[in-house]
């Protein structure tokens, strides 16, 4: 491969979102994927409802596909899943289990064809691939495939996975194998659920550094249910039964709920910002909801950066768990000081000069009544180029308030993520080359301090060397090749 060619290969597999789907002014989610078994069930509608409940991990594209013996029905498009699909689609697909996707594009372009689920041809029928995640060793493991004679149509690292357990299917292994051996070639993030003729696989990489859980229906059999979250469960009345373990492999068919340990010694590194930002508030993670550990960052960050206020309020609304927390502690009323207009989606149409000089009203808008003449303290979960931030802060003092304080309930961004959370280069993490005084600064507040790392880590009562926090440390549990780390870390400073 030629330095044009790697060049070439590099852009596609980081992404080339066009213009108007740019990285916002937040970590971008995650996808989401969900499968289920359950004969004599409407299986696809299930899946439907449970994408459903997933949408906050993706809204570029949706998919199912669902399995009725050797054949497969597959939809996906571009859009939020009420879009892809109608009644009359979901009454098109039966069969006794499906693979479902939720997508938010971190490693390949948003276009149709890296839609999920990925459908693949194999000696022992197809096979359908839903992947939250992000490899690390894609461009190596293209080149493998393509040696091995595998041709590749779309851009995305769940497409190579796919086709990895093809490829080991076709030499003569059969599903539980084939899949083994296609991980062992894989580096990186990755929990998956894979329809096949024969079963359903749940799956997760040796560091679990995605979410993946197991639900079970419990009616006249058992049934069960792969979700990246317990609140797509809890849509479709399924019970949480456990997490599947990070190097696991979970067979499910109609014997039942089979779990295969396929690395000898995991390391769990749950990506924190799951507990902090992605994950719905309502979602399960070790045994309590995310709502219940946001308020606990919001208590400690009001033990370590307490500020003389009348109003407490969140950004809404991720910032409103924390911010309540730091009510609690800080014996600040809280309140409401922002509407969030919840029906606001991606819109092609450009504002008027007028309406961007007003910043963030389209889906923001202040109660100027609560805000006049008031000191706030204004709690959100991150901050990550500043660009909003700064716009609600404006927002704010337009609305008469005398001060305003901002804290954040995670420590600052400073190192980009490489494991499926979309974030920008390194030098456009405000963080990476400004101090905590600066970026004050910059977004124009009275005083700024974020929540430190050892209270985000202490706050979840787990073992805290059990988290990935690459984004607050730079320190990556899972090796990133160079030509991956020069695509986004800025080369250091003599």
């Amino acid at each position: 491969m030629n330095a044009q060619e790697f060049d070439n290969s590099l852009e596609s597999l980081n992404g080339d979102r066009p213009p108007e789907s740019q990285p916002a002014d937040k970590p971008e989610e995650a996808c989401g994927v969900f499968g289920i078994y359950a004969p004599e069930a409407e299986v696809a509608k299930l899946t439907y409802f449970g994408l459903y409940a997933l949408q906050h991990r993706g809204q570029e594209s949706a998919g199912i596909a669902t399995f009725d013996g050797d054949k497969i029905y597959l939809h996906k498009d571009m859009g939020l899943v009420s879009q892809v699909f109608k009644e009359s689609i979901l009454h098109e697909m039966p069969g006794t289990l499906a693979v479902g996707h939720t997508r938010y594009s971190t490693t390949g372009s948003s276009r149709r064809a890296n839609a999920q689920p990925v459908v693949v041809d194999t000696r022992l029928g197809k096979l359908a691939l839903a992947h939250n995640g992000n490899l690390v060793n894609t461009l190596e493991l293209r080149q493998l495939l393509e040696q091995r004679g595998c041709n590749l149509i779309a851009t995305t690292d769940s497409e190579m996975i796919a086709v990895a357990i093809a490829q080991e299917v076709d030499s003569g292994k059969e599903w539980l194998e084939a899949a083994i051996s296609a991980f062992q070639l894989c580096s990186g993030a990755y929990s998956l659920a894979i329809g096949t003729p024969a079963g359903l696989i749940g799956a997760r990489d040796p560091n679990g550094v995605r979410p993946l859980v197991i639900g079970t229906i419990t009616e006249d059999t058992v049934r069960y249910v792969l979700a990246s979250e317990t609140c797509a469960l809890d849509i479709i009345g399924a019970e949480y039964l456990r997490d599947v373990e990070p190097g696991e492999l979970v067979w499910i068919t109609e014997e039942g709920l089979a779990s295969f340990h396929w690395v000898p010694q995991p390391q769990r590194k749950l990506c924190v910002f799951e507990m902090i930002y992605f994950a719905r508030p309502d979602s399960i993670m070790h045994d309590e909801t995310l709502y219940t550990y946001r308020v606990r960052l919001g208590q400690q960050l009001a033990k370590e950066s307490l500020v003389e206020a009348d109003l407490v309020m969140g950004v809404p609304d991720s910032g409103v768990p924390a911010a309540i927390g730091f009510s609690q502690i800080s014996g600040i009323a809280y309140g409401e000081g922002l509407i969030k207009n919840r029906y606001v989606g991606r819109t092609f149409i450009q504002p008027t000069q007028h309406m961007r000089e007003s910043g963030i009203r389209m889906k923001l808008n202040p109660l100027k009544d609560v805000l006049a003449g008031k000191r706030v303290v204004i709690v959100d979960d991150s901050i990550v180029r500043g660009t909003t931030s700064r716009k609600i802060v404006k927002a704010l003092r337009d609305a008469g308030a005398k001060e305003v304080h901002m804290r954040i309930s995670s420590p600052p961004v400073t190192h980009p993520c490489f494991y499926g959370i979309d974030t920008d280069n390194q030098d456009q993490l405000i963080a990476s080359t400004k101090s905590v005084e600066e970026i004050a600064a910059q977004i124009g507040v009275d005083s700024l301090a974020y929540l430190s790392w050892n209270g985000m880590l202490e706050a979840t009562g787990e073992d805290t060397n059990s988290f990935c926090s690459a984004c607050f440390t730079g320190d990556y549990p899972i090796p990133i090749p160079e030509n991956i780390k020069r695509s986004k870390l800025v080369l250091e400073k003599v």
